[in-house]
């Protein structure tokens, strides 16, 4: 049996593998997460590379996908599914995009955690605002140029 820290990092992993790169800033921020969050609490972040490898060898065989969404569920008690949920939403914004394969695999984990339709949508626009950048012209400040006076 996993424990739920190692489910949390399975369904991490293949967010961040489903577009067939796992890219630094989502490596770190899987990092930040075991090392910070309260879900992960007790988990040793030592060992994480250990999981990592684990999941690895899960999602190779040739029911992987399948394997590491049961992994997920099987480990994680329904009161963890929607945090499962929040991270792997955030993970897969931490590029600032989404991939096709990554929305494909958040979608089979919203079916596999059972997450009802209307907290889904809650915490993808939660995680879409998190990520919200300003529009280009905002970037100087909060008001436009065109409405901003010469000091007296």
């Amino acid at each position: 049996m996993n424990s739920p820290a190692e489910s949390l990092i399975c369904a991490l992993i293949m967010v961040s593998a489903a577009d067939r790169k796992m890219g630094d800033a989502e490596l770190r921020r899987i990092g930040r997460y075991v090392k910070t969050l309260p879900a992960f609490g007790g988990f040793d972040p030592e060992l994480l590379t250990d999981v990592a490898r684990k999941v690895a060898a899960i999602l190779a065989d040739e029911n992987g996908l399948e394997n590491g969404l049961a992994f997920v569920r099987n480990g994680l008690p329904p009161r963890l599914r929607e945090t499962a949920y929040v991270l792997a939403c955030e993970l897969a914004m931490a590029d600032r995009s989404l991939p096709l394969e990554e929305r494909r695999i958040l979608q089979l984990l919203r079916q596999h955690l059972e997450i009802d339709r209307l907290v889904a949508a809650a915490i993808e626009r939660s995680t879409l605002a998190r990520f919200a950048e300003p529009p280009a012209e905002a970037a100087t400040g909060w008001l436009p140029a065109s409405t901003r006076s010469a000091a007296p």
